[in-house]
């Protein structure tokens, strides 16, 4: 099986639909797949959930989809420095389903694990709890918190093989594996393609299994984000 695709509008051929879920790895700008992001706002799909961290900022990653309307509703944990993400929301074009952010990322890697729900304490006694079963255990109270799953799991990575073992670098490292793990398809765009058996098998940090498609990205920005306290 040829996993290994031309360009990002190639992979994504036959996987997108309008009302589609989609997670998208990365955490702030560092480890997002800044060509599929850019694929799928060109595919012209819409009504999209995305479970992601966060939505990028206005005008780069998943900020773009907010630009041109294709998403419907984010399931994150983190809504700073996006002031279209905050326009959209406060006027109720854009569905919000808020988590903190651990459970966020165990909700995620439920969904690859396959169990279907679990209990934490955090957010009990707060509106993160408000409709979610509870239940005590030990004298403590627990909110239940379901799994999360995708249509597409879009994820970026250092480097990858041809059977779509991937190598995760540094933040990166950080939503990427468990979303590749969770979608039921996975497309990987990585920075450097090599060989099958170059990667070393300690330091693969998601198996190829896992991986449906793979593109090597065109060109990456790297974006980082800068906080400005005054001015120089």
């Amino acid at each position: 099986m040829n996993k290994v695709y031309p360009d990002a509008k190639s992979a994504l051929e036959g996987l997108t639909f309008d009302g589609m879920t989609v997670m998208s790895g990365g955490f702030g700008l560092c480890g997002i797949a800044e060509n599929l992001i850019v694929a799928m706002r060109d595919s012209g799909v819409k009504d999209i959930t995305v479970i992601s961290n966060n939505c990028g900022v206005d005008d780069f990653g998943m900020g773009l989809l907010l630009q041109t309307k294709q998403i419907k509703k984010m399931v994150s944990s983190y809504v700073g420095e996006n002031a279209e993400f905050a326009r959209q929301f406060l006027s109720g074009e854009l569905e919000l389903e808020f988590n903190p952010q651990g459970t966020l990322a165990e909700r995620i890697r439920a969904g690859g694990a396959g169990i279907p729900a679990f209990f934490t304490k955090t957010g009990y006694g707060t509106v993160v709890a408000d409709g979610k079963e509870t239940r005590q255990f030990d004298g403590e109270w627990y909110v239940m918190e379901t799994a999360l799953k995708a249509d597409l799991s879009i994820v970026k990575a250092w480097k990858g093989d041809a059977s779509g073992n991937l190598v995760f670098r540094k933040t990166a490292r950080n939503f990427n594996p468990m979303m590749a793990t969770a979608g039921r398809v996975c497309i990987a765009e990585v920075e450097e393609l090599v060989e099958v058996g170059e990667l070393d098998a300690d330091n693969v940090h998601t198996p190829g299994i896992y991986v449906d498609r793979l593109i090597v990205g065109a060109s990456f920005e790297k974006r980082i984000e800068n906080l400005t306290t005054r001015s120089a």
